[in-house]
Order: C-alpha cells, then sequence, then structure tokens
C-alpha cells in the first residue's frame, strides 16, 4: 500500500504517535508516496483510521507545517508542499545555527567537530 494508506501506528514504540506520523509523511514524501499538491486527509478521519487522538494527528500536521512539508489552506484542507527531501533545508538551517551558536560561545572549529563527533557517538 502506498500513501497515507500505509501510515501505522506501533502503540508499543517508545516514539510517540504524533512523531511516528511525523516520520512516515516525510519518508512517503521522499519516496514519492506522496506527491506536491496532494491532499492529506482531515485531522479527523486521520485520526480514526489510524487509532489516535484527533489532537495527535493534529499535532503531527502542525509540526509538517512547521517543517515546511505540508501546508494547511484553511477549510480546503491540508496538502503536501514539496516534493523530494523536504527536510533537507531546515537540516542545513539547524546545521548553520548551530556553527553561530557554538562560535558565538567563543569554542573554535576544533571544539565544535568535537561536539559534533560527541553529538554523533
Amino acid at each position: 500500500m502506498t500513501g497515507i494508506g500505509s501510515i501505522t501506528i506501533d502503540h508499543d514504540s517508545p516514539t510517540a504517535p504524533f512523531d511516528q506520523v511525523r516520520l512516515q509523511i516525510i519518508a512517503l514524501v521522499r519516496d514519492g508516496g506522496l506527491i506536491a499538491g496532494q491532499k492529506l486527509p482531515a485531522v479527523r478521519e486521520l485520526a480514526q483510521t489510524l487509532g489516535i487522538a484527533a489532537n495527535t494527528a493534529a499535532r503531527s500536521y502542525r509540526e509538517l507545517e512547521a517543517a515546511g512539508v505540508v501546508e494547511t489552506r484553511g477549510r480546503r484542507g491540508t496538502f503536501i508542499v514539496g516534493a523530494g527531501d523536504v527536510t533537507r533545508r531546515s537540516a542545513e538551517l539547524a546545521a548553520v545555527e548551530f556553527v553561530r551558536t557554538v562560535r558565538e560561545l567563543g569554542f573554535d572549529d576544533a571544539a565544535l567537530r568535537g561536539f559534533l563527533e560527541s553529538a554523533l557517538d
């Protein structure tokens, strides 16, 4: 199954249900299972389909909108904004912000790389 119908919730997962939905929608966009302009189900419909609370589904959509993956067009619904790797720009901005913050704290590039290596481990 492709598209939004392939999303599943693992209630035993340590990952919160809203985050499971968010991550699976991002993966579907990256893989072409959801395309730019495609309308997503209404919050209540998604919640009912997945067996989650409406607030949980709404939070997933809010987080996706904040990341630039979807946009809400009022009563018309929620739509996929981009295709491909829609999170790349957000990751690049986060990296730039990390570098800026570390440098503002007075650390040099060697220390910055050390922080990054520690975070990756």
